[in-house]
């Protein structure tokens, strides 16, 4: 009988902050693969919000609130290289990433071709927010936050703490 061989993934994104769809995928992506690396990336062009540091943190404390499919690991880690050579470092084969609208899937498409081309083992898999989560974006619970709206419907408590003491400091 062949011996099954494990199958990592890696979730890359910002996570500022963390929504209730970034978390979706990650559950969700734990039904595909066996071991999950959720990756922080650095991405300064971006001018997050919150530091590596803390988005890392954040993550942490969401996975371990989050109902993960039983057997499946996760792990979350930060990275600032390219992409392809992360996934590589870690050992993982499939890259996953989720799509909200038709807006994503083009830029999705052609990130997914990029790095079909640079890492030709790579796949990239593609998962389709729940329709609660479709209209979630960091930078809209961000503009909220900010404006002193109501965020509780698309984060957790603990991250819409988290974005009401930072903008209190501001």
């Amino acid at each position: 009988m062949p011996s099954l061989q494990q199958r990592s993934g890696v979730y890359p994104g910002t996570f500022d902050p963390p929504t209730n769809g970034h978390m979706d995928i990650i559950c969700r992506a734990t039904r595909v693969v066996d071991h999950l690396i959720v990756a922080v990336a650095v991405n300064a062009g971006k001018e997050p919000l919150f530091t590596l540091k803390e988005r890392v943190e954040m993550v942490e404390t969401e996975l371990a609130a989050s109902k993960l499919h039983p057997g499946v690991t996760v792990e979350v880690r930060p990275f600032d290289n390219l992409l392809v050579e992360f996934v590589a470092d870690v050992g993982a084969s499939v890259i996953v990433r989720g799509l909200r609208a038709v807006s994503d899937f083009e830029y999705e498409f052609q990130m997914a071709g990029m790095n079909s081309r640079l890492s030709p083992e790579l796949e990239t898999v593609f998962l389709m927010a729940s329709d609660k989560n479709q209209f979630i974006s960091s930078r809209f619970v961000k503009e909220i936050g900010r404006l002193g709206g109501d965020v509780r419907h698309f984060v957790s408590d603990g991250v819409a703490a988290r974005l009401q003491g930072r903008f209190d400091a501001e």
